[in-house]
């Protein structure tokens, strides 16, 4: 009876969903245990694009599975749902690409999707399936957002965003990268537009903070802390030479107040046209108007490519009457970043410095590295002591900052602050495939919030959905729709036509999964009280910033709302790293297709169609090199489990992995052997009575395997756990005659949460008639740990030289004397200094 792994594998997946067998039970449900702990391990639900999963995609999502099915085994009551990221820009722009609408498009991947997914043979409660674009769904989207609207964290606000013309839509900050679109890589430019907007910077503060409380990768934490950009600083205000008013500035080194010779503008600050004289008005027209064209990333100019443009106006220094500041704009100064204004201090800013050498300004040393009062020669940008700076020369930099700021206060002048990079949250977009905001307008322009029982405000069908060439919103084009009266006043109201960012729905969707049929609420107390937040959170590091911040943000406002019981989401969170592929490119650097090449050799390639040689190197899989690779093509030549076997045996489960299909086949073989061991021609397995071990090898070798599983777990390195059940079949095929039936049990229970259809098939050969998924997680006996003998390391001079295997009870001159044997090749003609023995551990030779 050989093992068909497509035939076992469709025969657990039909047993699995008729029986629904990973549906996790509410509080209320017939059958729900109050006593069995919650265990919560979620995967960053995807957009189910049209092109389907890769081996890449299954990575993560094998990952999360194991786990889920060793914490149920261990007694969790686990929550292990999947969903869809349905609305938003790519399934837009692919509805639009082929002509089809984007309701269709997205079911049918979601189809797609969801047949691949149980072919993986991914542990997931589908009862609790969502798709952010259902109306079932977004109905409590706009809930959510209604009461966020009114703690106050919406507002409308003309500003300037980022608008991308090949998408005809504004985007948010965290979506535009270097001036270009993160979806797509389109250009992007600045405009002034009037915006939804969400307070987000209310939150700056926690968002920060809370963070040490997560067990999150640490370069994900810095990198929303350096988003988020807390600094403490002052305020200061530069009086007008000419004009009423003032120019504000933030900075977050006062200490360096006395060394200012410069304002800078950004070239759209509204004061530049009010400020600039007769003589400058044509060349600053000209500069704005150039400035108006370029990217972020060409206005944060490198090195010596600054430049700036003086507006012939002058301010004056707050604490040092009659000096005169000259005002320039410049395209490094953004309008949305800080005040708009910054003061230059040449000495003691690289980036002032270089504007120094462009425009002719003063470069005045105010702070020196030493109580020497020595200043720098050029741009000194550490901290130090005060020199040239009136009452504060002397003082350190921290002191002088404390007390010129007291002075700037005194005079009205000036304020400590804090300030922040990270910006507000802006919301719209003038796109179709969104929720509707839950908000009309009336003649007046006020703002009302539509009545939560006439929720959902449904997205209207639209046979051209296409984006409006003058940036309106696609559904203002809807009369209709957009039209409506009062039913109480009968005044005429308009319906608000932007739509929400695909963000919306992901924000909160980990608490709609939570109590995912109510129809009553968003979520119910008791549901989210007992599951409270997820307890792991996997997906790629992509989502460092947007998702995760924008998910935290909400999720604090709830709380604040006392409608969660955590102030945070995610209690851990990993990265899964990514699988990449063999890619080629020839002499001339072009990357060439998979299938346009062949083997000519050890390690060469040559293309099939021209001869050509060509390197190999490792890409992002991707269907323009014709190196994707499709599980449903691997699970139909191979099997499921040893798909998910081989995912987690090429790497742990963070690192970047190469695909290679020549390495398979050793998985594949492993379960082939196993089967072979514990099922016997006649079906029935010949092993020794439960309880009875002959064979205390074969026990150990267990126990060392379930050590290197149980530690696999805490550090997501999987492969180790695989490459230990390996070496155990290994010690088991030894004596097969020799194994129990206990034995073959623990094996199988090890094996499961890897191989599930594998391990549950042979459960039930075993004559085992409850679910292996419930069966409890072997138990590690530290005893059988324990060995007669241990790894000598043997070290010449501090670097490891060789390794041996040694008897516990073997003697100090004994082990001494193996080990310089072991080394004779490096200690030969040397003389030996010292030899320091490190009892069943390590002999360290010193020589010379």
């Amino acid at each position: 009876m050989g093992y068909e792994p497509q035939d076992v594998e469709k025969k657990w997946q039909a047993r699995w969903e008729t029986e629904r067998r990973y549906h996790a039970l509410n509080p209320g449900e017939p059958g729900f245990d109050a006593a069995k702990p919650s265990y919560y391990v979620l995967d960053m639900f995807p957009y189910p694009s049209g092109s389907g999963l890769h081996v890449g995609h299954a990575s993560g999502y094998i990952g999360t599975d194991i786990v889920a099915r060793r914490r149920r085994m261990e007694g969790c009551n686990v929550l292990h749902p999947m969903g869809w990221d349905a609305f938003g820009l790519p399934a837009e722009q692919y509805a639009i690409q082929t002509n089809q609408h984007p309701r269709v498009t997205t079911d049918t991947n979601a189809a797609n999707f969801r047949r691949q997914l149980k072919l993986l043979g991914l542990s997931y409660d589908w009862q609790r399936e969502v798709d952010t674009s259902d109306p079932r769904y977004y109905r409590w989207t706009q809930w959510v957002f209604l009461q966020l609207y009114k703690k106050g964290l919406v507002y409308r606000k003309e500003m300037p965003v980022w608008w991308c013309e090949d998408l005809k839509t504004v985007l948010a900050n965290e979506e535009v990268i270097n001036g270009r679109s993160e979806r797509g890589n389109h250009p992007c430019e600045r405009r002034m537009l009037t915006q939804w907007v969400f307070r987000i910077t209310a939150y700056a503060d926690r968002l920060v903070e809370d963070l040490e409380g997560l067990d999150w990768p640490e370069s994900v934490k810095k990198m929303q802390r350096e988003w988020v950009g807390k600094s403490i600083g002052a305020e200061l205000s530069f009086e007008l030479e000419n004009e009423v008013g003032s120019i504000d500035v933030f900075s977050t080194r006062p200490d360096t107040l006395f060394g200012v010779s410069g304002l800078v503008l950004a070239p759209e600050h509204p004061l530049v046209a009010r400020l600039t004289t007769a003589d400058e008005r044509e060349s600053i027209a000209r500069y704005v108007q150039v400035t108006a064209s370029k990217s972020e990333r060409d206005r944060k100019s490198e090195a010596g490519q600054i430049s700036a443009q003086f507006t012939g106006a002058y301010a004056l220094h707050p604490l040092v009457a009659g000096r005169r500041i000259p005002i320039y704009i410049a395209d490094y100064v953004l309008l949305d970043y800080g005040t708009g204004a910054v003061m230059a201090v040449p000495a003691h800013d690289e980036r002032d410095f270089q504007l120094a050498q462009r425009t002719g300004l003063d470069v005045v040393h105010v702070v020196a590295a030493d109580q020497t009062g020595t200043a720098a020669e050029e741009c000194f940008t550490g901290e130090g002591f005060l020199i040239a700076s009136g009452e504060f020369t002397g003082l350190t930099s921290e002191e002088a900052r404390e007390r010129i700021i007291a002075r700037l206060e005194e005079t009205g002048r000036g304020k400590k602050r804090v300030s922040y990079r990270i910006r507000d949250w802006i919301f719209s977009r003038q796109r179709y495939w969104g929720e509707p905001f839950p908000l009309v307008m009336n003649e007046r322009g006020d703002v009302l919030p539509v009545d939560e029982d006439e929720l959902p405000v449904t997205l209207p069908p639209m046979e051209d959905f296409a984006p409006s060439e003058d940036g309106s919103a696609p559904l203002a084009r809807l009369k209709d729709w957009v039209v409506l009266k009062d039913p109480k006043s009968q005044e005429l109201l308009r319906r608000v036509t932007d739509t929400m960012p695909g963000w919306a729905g992901s924000c909160w969707y980990y608490l709609r999964f939570m109590d995912p049929r109510n129809e009553k609420e968003a979520f119910g107390r008791e549901a989210v009280d007992y599951w409270k937040q997820v307890d792991l959170y996997v997906g790629g590091a992509s989502h460092a910033v947007m998702h995760l911040l924008y998910a935290r943000f909400w999720h604090k406002a709830l709380f604040d709302l006392g409608l969660v019981p955590t102030k945070e989401p995610f209690k851990k969170l990993f990265n899964q790293g990514m699988v990449t592929a063999y890619a080629f490119k020839d002499a001339a650097g072009r990357l060439i297709a998979a299938d346009e090449v062949e083997p000519a050799g050890v390690g060469v390639w040559r293309r099939k169609s021209t001869g050509e040689v060509v390197e190999r190197l490792v890409s992002k899989m991707a269907k323009s090199l014709r190196n994707v690779v499709n599980p449903d093509d691997v699970i139909r030549e191979r099997g499921c489990d040893t798909l998910r076997l081989f995912e987690m045996f090429l790497g742990p489960l963070d690192t970047e992995k190469p695909w290679t299909d020549e390495a398979i086949s050793g998985c594949e073989k492993f379960l082939r052997r196993a089967w072979t061991l514990l099922v016997a021609e006649d079906g029935i397995p010949n092993l020794l009575p439960e309880g009875e071990i002959s064979n205390v090898e074969i026990e150990r070798s267990l126990h060392r395997c379930l050590d290197r599983v149980n530690r696999s777990f805490e550090l997501f390195n999987f492969n180790t756990a695989v490459a230990g059940l390996m070496e155990s079949l290994n010690e088991l095929t030894r004596a097969p005659q020799l194994l129990s039936r206990g034995q073959a049990e623990m094996f199988v229970k090890m094996l499961s949460p890897f191989a599930p259809h594998f391990s549950a098939e042979l459960w039930e050969r075993l004559g085992m008639t409850g679910p292996l998924d419930f069966e409890p997680w072997p138990a590690l006996d530290p005893v059988m740990l324990r060995r007669e003998v241990f790894e000598l390391v043997i070290q010449v001079n501090g670097k490891v030289r060789a390794k041996v295997e040694m008897a516990l009870d073997a003697s100090e001159p004994d082990i001494k004397a193996v080990g310089r044997k072991q080394v004779a090749s490096w200690i030969e003609g040397k003389e030996v200094v010292k030899e320091i023995y490190v009892k069943n551990k390590l002999l360290s030779i010193v020589i010379r």
